[in-house]
């Protein structure tokens, strides 16, 4: 990836945490500080030719938090295909989700963590 398109995607990513949605922010609370099980994440971080709202680098795991802009979205399915491929497992939550049921959305994602990898 050219510098160019590297520090263009480092300013998107800056302004997509800028303007985090407020479900984004809302399960910020809980991952960011090391706060779930010791793993530290990151926020829209740019990894590849994409932007994940979510990513723990050790355990190689990507969170998505979608809208209902998502639903069936094949644009979606190309990116986890391609995440996948690059050795990254991808969980998606819905906003509600998020929103209505965070004890759950956390203990999947604890989960994923604390499990042995592939």
């Amino acid at each position: 990836m050219g510098v160019k398109l590297k520090n263009k995607k480092k300013g998107i990513a800056q302004k997509l945490r800028k303007n985090s949605t407020h479900t984004e922010k809302y399960l910020w609370k809980y991952l960011q500080g090391k706060q779930l099980e010791g793993f530290k994440f990151r926020r829209q971080h740019p990894f590849g030719r994409y932007i994940v709202d979510f990513i723990n680098l050790e355990r190689k795991i990507i969170i998505e938090v979608d809208g209902g802009q998502h639903l069936e979205n094949k644009k979606d399915k190309l990116r986890d295909k391609w995440l996948k491929e690059q050795g990254y497992e991808v969980l998606r939550f819905w906003d509600n989700e998020v929103l209505t049921n965070i004890k759950s959305v956390l203990e999947v994602i604890r989960g994923k963590l604390l499990s042995p990898s592939p």
